[in-house]
């Protein structure tokens, strides 16, 4: 298991073509959703997040509008003021919450200072065991995210074998 975030993003880059490929072969092929999901579990079982953060630190969050609601209640701010001092508008993603130089401006160390109300995407990540649609439709993201996630990265690397993938 590989969770030096270094190695990971190394690593991540060198299998970033082949984990792209990994995707399209499990299009064309059949496999067990739910085995490749225990995998999944397994390796996320064995990662603490909060030693690591670095989704937090690398990717954005796009925020919802039950999102929003969510989190101005939780901080006890009036929407108009939570969506002003807390999100931007991003041309790619829509409303995302904002950055500072760690990352996401509610990282607090390792930690997710509104993590009782944080984002839905947030609490799906990194979207292998959960998430809107299949697992196939998800994976369109996972040969970014193993470039930063040690879940992701481990995942996919377990995945290849189980699924009969050849480089």
């Amino acid at each position: 298991m590989v969770t030096d975030l270094v190695q990971i993003k190394r690593f991540g880059e060198k299998s970033r073509e082949e984990n792209q490929q990994l995707r399209a072969w499990m299009k064309r092929h059949s496999f067990a959703e739910r085995r490749l999901k225990t995998i999944a579990e397994d390796i996320q079982d064995q990662i603490d997040c909060t030693a690591c953060a670095n989704c937090c630190r690398v990717a954005t969050t796009p925020v919802t509008d039950r999102d929003a609601d969510r989190l101005a209640r939780f901080l006890g701010a009036k929407l108009p003021e939570f969506l002003r001092d807390y999100t931007e508008e991003s041309e790619e993603e829509g409303r995302i919450l904002k950055r500072n130089a760690n990352g996401c401006v509610f990282l607090d160390g390792n930690l997710c200072s509104v993590y009782a109300a944080r984002p839905q995407t947030c609490e799906q990540f990194p979207h292998l065991t959960k998430g809107n649609g299949s697992l196939l439709s998800r994976m369109w993201h996972m040969a970014d995210r193993a470039v930063y996630c040690p879940i992701v990265f481990n995942t996919l690397e377990a995945w290849k074998p189980e699924t009969g993938f050849k480089k």
